[in-house]
């Protein structure tokens, strides 16, 4: 039987009780919780970086930390740590989430030749024997060494409906006046917390009106996308097959469900019909795979007055602080998309979620793993990595969805040409 809606929400509310109060929690003691489910990863936040930063970012400032993009990036990060620990332990090992794939053996054994070089992941570790041809060719090739376990299900609880067209009622209700705003803006806009008479389109980040511009996407066109392109990232679906990695269910306070915002932003019967019939064409293991909606009467402690309750009394205000966690040991504090206490331009700064990291554990692994993406040419950036032949069949998946369904999305470009060091 799969878990009840509320058992998915007192896992992830047990996780985030338990952080410490240097996270932005309060002091007090955890509830405790028993269950057979476990909180992957956990994140807080509800800021995002102004696009005109994005040069200075380097791939170390994040560029989203909304709860939610920021719980998938931290989701990622703890798949590369279970890939990482898969590669060290050796061929043999196992792990509750994480498989080595047959089809990764079968490939390398038919390209195997005789001169093979060593790999060793860092000193210690186990070492697997990679060949010349493992290394520079077969870069075409769409398999990936790991994917994720066949009875392993992933659900997502948020606190509040997300930002963006599946939340456009509950933002309309709050108005002092719900008459619509009917300026229109210009036709290469995307729009963000105005013009909520416009339903079904691509949002940026809402925010006050007198803050720097963003093209962050809504989480509700993110959300929206994942249900096609899978929860991993695309650097992270060179190492890990989507085909298993759809979300389950997306499990929302029982007061900020409005299910026909919920079908017009998610369903084929709303604006991701123009997908449904598309998505036949993709390969490499993605489809158009819509979560389930389901309602929670939990309630989050800090949920703002519209989702809160009078047992919950006091003020509640947002805040500038974000947390992140993983299952696998991962925990930081982040403040204006970097590490707390560090500059943004501090190198040092960097989140274990932003995109040096990131690529820099991807790398590693696929080196330990004798993948093809270890071939990495000296000098290559990161928007040459993206480009890698082995994500375009993701890259059509994302091409198609804008198409046909998320239209008007508009890519939030500036912070690609940097490079790893040598």
């Amino acid at each position: 039987m799969p878990p009840s809606s509320d058992a998915i929400a007192d896992c992830a509310l047990s996780a985030f009780r338990a952080l410490p109060a240097k996270s932005g929690r309060s002091e007090s003691e955890p509830k405790e919780h028993k269950s057979d489910l476990t909180c992957a990863a956990l994140a807080t936040g509800m800021k995002c970086l102004p696009h005109a930063k994005l040069p200075l970012a380097n791939g170390n400032v994040l560029h989203d930390w909304h709860a939610e993009i920021l719980a998938i990036r931290a989701f990622n990060r703890w798949l590369l740590d279970e890939c990482e620990e898969l590669v060290r332990k050796g061929k043999e090992a196992e792990s509750r989430w994480v498989a080595w794939r047959q089809e990764f053996d079968d490939e390398k054994s038919r390209r195997a030749q005789a001169t093979a070089v060593e790999q060793p992941l860092e000193p210690g570790a186990a070492k697997h024997q990679c060949s010349n041809a493992d290394r520079g060719a077969g870069e075409d090739w769409q398999g990936q060494p790991f994917s994720l376990q066949d009875d392993v299900r992933i659900h997502l609880y948020v606190s509040d409906a997300p930002c963006g067209d599946a939340s456009m009622e509950l933002t309309m209700a709050a108005q002092p006046d719900s008459t619509p705003w009917t300026s229109q803006p210009s036709e290469d806009d995307m729009l963000g917390r105005g013009n909520f008479d416009r339903l079904g389109v691509v949002r940026r980040k809402p925010a006050r009106p007198d803050a720097p511009a963003t093209l962050s996407k809504s989480c509700s066109d993110k959300l929206a996308m994942k249900q096609c392109t899978s929860l991993l990232s695309g650097p992270t679906s060179i190492l890990v097959h989507p085909g298993n990695m759809y979300l389950e269910s997306l499990v929302l306070p029982e007061g900020r469900y409005v299910p026909m915002a919920v079908e017009r932003a998610f369903r084929a019967e709303g604006r991701m019909a123009g997908v449904a019939a598309v998505s036949e064409q993709w390969n490499g293991g993605y489809a158009f795979r819509p979560f389930m909606v389901e309602t929670t009467s939990r309630v989050f402690e800090y949920a703002s007055s519209a989702n809160s309750t009078e047992s919950q009394p006091g003020v509640v205000v947002g805040s500038n602080i974000s947390a992140l966690l993983t299952v696998s040991g991962r925990q930081e504090v982040v403040i204006n998309g970097v590490l707390q206490g560090r500059k943004q331009n501090d190198a040092r700064g960097a989140s274990c979620v932003s995109r040096r990291k990131m690529w820099e554990s991807i790398n590693r692994v696929a080196t330990a793993a004798c993948t093809a993406v270890s071939a990495r040419p000296p000098g290559e950036t990161y928007a040459e990595f993206k480009a890698s032949p082995r994500l375009r069949s993701r890259e059509q998946v994302k091409r198609d969805v804008k198409t046909f369904a998320l239209r008007g999305w508009k890519l939030n470009a500036g912070d690609a040409d940097w490079m790893l060091e040598a």
